[in-house]
């Protein structure tokens, strides 16, 4: 009997950010909370550019709030620096989506995260995702269960 091979296969998008005086202490260091809002501007990004506007879900009547997040400190961001943050999509999402996030000044590692989502509706009740999500999502993971 022959092991099914699945194309292996992610989707990754990166945003450029520069540090707003607001996002950081008084040292001009970015303060750990204003990570959650860049890996946001990451994930609305991603899905933008691969055919999903967050908006339009919405408009439908889909939300993903956060069910997990989790963020790993490794260098400062400080004042005005310019940051690029990468938001990759390992696997298709059936039900929840998690995406795993690098912030990143030039080639230096400054942070790394992941936030996992589901999908609810107005009433805040778990749903599957809208239809015309759930075929992107099968074009961009061709393969994929």
């Amino acid at each position: 009997m022959q092991a099914a091979h699945f194309l292996a296969c992610m989707i990754q998008a990166q945003a450029e950010v520069v540090v707003r005086y607001a996002e950081t202490d008084m040292m001009g260091v970015v303060y750990h909370g204003s990570y959650l809002p860049w890996f946001e501007v990451g994930r609305t990004h991603l899905l933008r550019q691969h055919g999903v506007v967050y908006r339009q879900l919405e408009a439908e009547g889909f939300f993903l709030p956060v069910l997990e997040v989790g963020v790993r400190y490794l260098r400062p961001a400080r004042y005005d620096d310019t940051i690029t943050i990468v938001t990759t999509l390992r696997e298709k999402p059936v039900l929840r989506i998690r995406l795993d996030y690098e912030v990143r000044r030039g080639d230096e590692l400054l942070a790394t995260g992941q936030t996992t989502h589901a999908f609810i509706d107005r009433n805040g009740r778990p749903v599957r995702p809208p239809a015309v999500f759930a075929q992107k999502m099968d074009e961009l993971f061709p393969g994929s269960p």
